[in-house]
């Protein structure tokens, strides 16, 4: 069997001497989506930040296209082609979009227009608002511009916490379609979400956490369809 395109596996850590991870496998395929749901506090973002180089672990390790970067810093990973997304602070409010776009490939030293035109077209409002502060905007814009920068690196890997947080049913629907997108070039993307529902059934895969450990780990459809996950997890 060949190895994920990404993978953190048998991840323990945690923050100081409490260990949050417990044996956590996360893994994504080459322009696969991977969805991590689960309760509150069950370790879903801790779990993304310790594939990210966020957090120190104890045991396991995270490999990328078979390279082992368990020690690479959050920085080296983005050089690698990793791209992060956090849930909040995501963006650069005082700046205006394209600024925070621009932002997005401080790594890149090639013409980023390119790049840019293609954000555009994912996202056409970022272009007609492309001079006006981000603060500005609403949050499902915000959104977008955090997403848009993040694929101004030019990412392998799009890690997105928690993207649809606080939006409106219809933002949220028109990020997981802009997602699939993404997706469909080749980027794999793994992603905290609280609405699994939904979230599960744009998965490829999907992975429920419960206490920092793997409950169930399957794809999407089969999460949905499955009895307990869904009495447990989807709300019947």
């Amino acid at each position: 069997m060949a190895e994920p395109f990404l993978i953190g596996e048998s991840m323990t850590g945690g923050y100081g001497a409490a260990d949050i991870l417990h044996g956590c496998t996360l893994a994504v395929e080459k322009g696969q989506i991977a969805v991590i749901v689960g309760p509150n506090g069950a370790g879903k973002s801790t779990a993304m930040k310790a594939v990210f180089g966020m957090l120190r672990l104890r045991a396991g390790h995270v490999k990328l296209e078979g390279e082992d970067i368990t020690a690479l810093t959050p920085q080296a990973r983005v050089a690698k082609g990793m791209a992060f997304v956090p849930q909040t602070h995501n963006i650069f409010t005082s700046m205006t979009v394209e600024e925070n776009l621009e932002m997005g490939a401080f790594l890149r030293r090639d013409d980023i227009r390119g790049t840019m035109e293609q954000v555009y077209e994912l996202f056409p409002i970022l272009k007609d608002k492309r001079r006006q502060a981000a603060g500005e905007l609403s949050g499902g814009q915000r959104q977008q511009v955090a997403v848009g920068r993040a694929l101004m690196t030019q990412p392998k890997v799009l890690m997105l916490d928690e993207p649809t947080a606080g939006v409106s049913p219809i933002v949220m629907d028109e990020l997981f379609d802009r997602i699939i997108e993404v997706a469909r070039t080749g980027i794999s993307i793994l992603m905290v979400e609280q609405n699994a529902r939904q979230a599960l059934m744009i998965a490829d895969k999907g992975y429920v956490l419960v206490q920092g450990a793997n409950r169930f780990t399957d794809t999407g459809p089969a999460l949905m369809a499955d009895p307990e996950v869904r009495r447990s997890f989807l709300g019947g």
